[in-house]
């Protein structure tokens, strides 16, 4: 048996893939443990969880589009977060004594900790953003975040000409993604692309299933954690393209309290959080409208639902590209798509055959990944030095 660490940011797109692996490894007799913001985490991971706190703090929202998004990303949120938690993080790893850590990549003092106590780390993608130098085209820009990691590195008092890029392990990168969606980014031999986790969340016993309609084609309607106004605006949007389709279509929209219209009609289903892969597994779904992120697209695949994709920032509209250049979906401007645009457009993602068939491709291409099981396969053998192979789908 051995003891793993699981270092990730409280970001419930990041938690949620994560607490997949952690099932697999705690299934195989291994003990696991949590580490970051507990408020966050425990809510989200059960009471059964073993997190140990690193305390409570408010990061700035993030924002904007393109660079500007980046720029509110890493000096808003993980640069802050790094330093808030990097003494706490020190005293886990003392006390909790692990063999192993998993790091988020948005996190990077874990791995910065891990490097303290030489311990083997493996960083976890759970999006696209870091994996594939998106920003290699401006050197300006990898510039300035190599300047913040190394800025990270200096702080925690390791040795300069040690330093490694903390977003990335040079023994084990886990990404729940395929080359389906990587397109001709590199992947370096240390690269596990798992696909998608899968594994059983805890159930939502709140959400209102006596109110879907079999008879309906189903759309769920999902943007992630929108801080800014205008992901309202873009919901109200949306609700007034579904009325373009008439009683045709019903909507399962999971967004926060306040963010939609008032007056919504019966077709609509809010909720502030959905049950994304209860009912991706049970079939009610037959399209998604979400913003592009990593995690609801390759769920939304591995079950072949096509998508409508809105992407806002980050690694979104790389993704969002993908499954369009595939055949998988569809896209449109988040910012300033009209309610005719949106609902043509999801038509068509319901309507045209091709879009389910290729997204029922990519989702197998994804699925022979491994998922849960592979990951667990590839940290088992970080622990004992075993030689693994690698799955590129």
């Amino acid at each position: 048996m051995s003891r793993f660490l699981l270092v990730v940011p409280p970001l419930t797109g990041h938690v949620n893939p994560a607490s997949g692996i952690a099932r697999e490894l705690v299934a195989r007799g291994h003990e696991v443990a949590w580490t970051g913001t507990e408020t966050v985490l425990q809510p989200l991971l059960g009471p059964h969880a073993r997190v140990f706190g690193t305390g409570t703090r408010a990061f700035r929202a993030l924002g904007g589009h393109g660079l500007a998004s980046l720029r509110s990303l890493w000096e808003g949120f993980v640069v802050p977060y790094a330093r808030f938690t990097a003494k706490p993080l020190d005293a886990v790893v003392r006390e909790f004594r692990p063999d192993a850590l998993l790091v988020d990549q948005h996190t990077p003092a874990g791995a910065l900790v891990a490097h303290r106590h030489a311990l083997p780390w493996a960083s976890f993608a759970p999006g696209a953003m870091e994996l594939g130098r998106p920003y290699r085209a401006l050197p300006r820009v990898e510039a300035w975040m190599t300047g913040l990691l190394e800025g990270l590195w200096r702080r925690a008092g390791l040795p300069v000409a040690e330093y490694t890029d903390p977003r990335f392990s040079p023994d084990l990168v886990l990404a729940t993604t395929g080359r389906a969606l990587l397109g001709d980014l590199p992947t370096p031999p240390q690269y596990a692309l798992v696909g998608p986790v899968l594994t059983e969340r805890p159930a939502d016993a709140k959400f209102p299933w006596e109110r879907l309609d079999p008879g309906r084609r189903t759309v769920l309607v999902t943007m992630g954690t929108m801080s800014d106004a205008v992901g309202a605006d873009f919901l109200d949007r949306t609700v007034r393209a579904l009325a373009h389709h008439g009683e045709g279509i019903q909507a399962v929209i999971a967004a926060p309290r306040g963010a939609l219209p008032a007056d919504l009609p019966d077709s609509v289903v809010a909720v502030e959080r959905a049950p994304v892969l209860e009912l991706l597994s049970k079939g009610a779904l037959d399209a998604v409208l979400c913003h592009g992120g990593m995690n609801t697209v390759g769920e939304s695949l591995a079950h072949g639902v096509p998508l409508l994709m809105a992407p806002i920032r980050n690694d979104q509209p790389f993704v969002a590209q993908r499954v369009a250049e595939a055949g998988a979906g569809l896209r449109v401007p988040f910012a300033r798509v009209g309610p005719q645009v949106i609902a043509e457009r999801l038509r068509r993602v319901l309507e045209e055959t091709s879009h389910r068939t290729a997204a029922r491709l990519i989702g197998h291409q994804l699925l022979s990944g491994g998922g849960a099981v592979a990951a667990a396969d590839r940290l088992e053998a970080l622990v004992t030095g075993s030689p693994t192979s690698l799955q590129l789908v």
